[in-house]
């Protein structure tokens, strides 16, 4: 009988006094971990050609006066040399390419 009592009693007291400080409920969040923030793309040093290289590889008299496939060479050729991929050709596909038709 002591115990049904006993434990009334601590059940009681329970809802009316619920625990507090570090025995309560569950053990403390960890601290948020702080996000790092973006990097701007310009901290760094700019690493592609100046307008003046480009300007210089596209305006050369001789390269100019080559026919175009050899033209579009000697740009990827010049590029190369400053450690550029040039691949992106100036002149339609379609001058370079022709389709046959093909017999069904």
């Amino acid at each position: 009988m002591r115990d049904l009592i006993a434990q009334a009693l601590v059940s009681l007291l329970r809802l009316l006094l619920p625990a507090e400080g570090q025995h309560s409920a569950e053990p403390p969040a960890a601290p948020p971990v702080p996000t790092p923030a973006p990097v701007s793309p310009w901290s760094r040093p700019w690493t592609a050609p100046s307008a003046e290289e480009v300007r210089a590889i596209f305006n050369d008299a001789h390269i100019r006066g080559l026919p175009a496939p050899q033209r579009e060479r000697s740009y990827a050729a010049a590029f190369a040399r400053i450690g550029v991929d040039y691949d992106h050709p100036t002149m339609p596909l379609r001058s370079l390419v022709r389709r046959g038709r093909v017999a069904a």
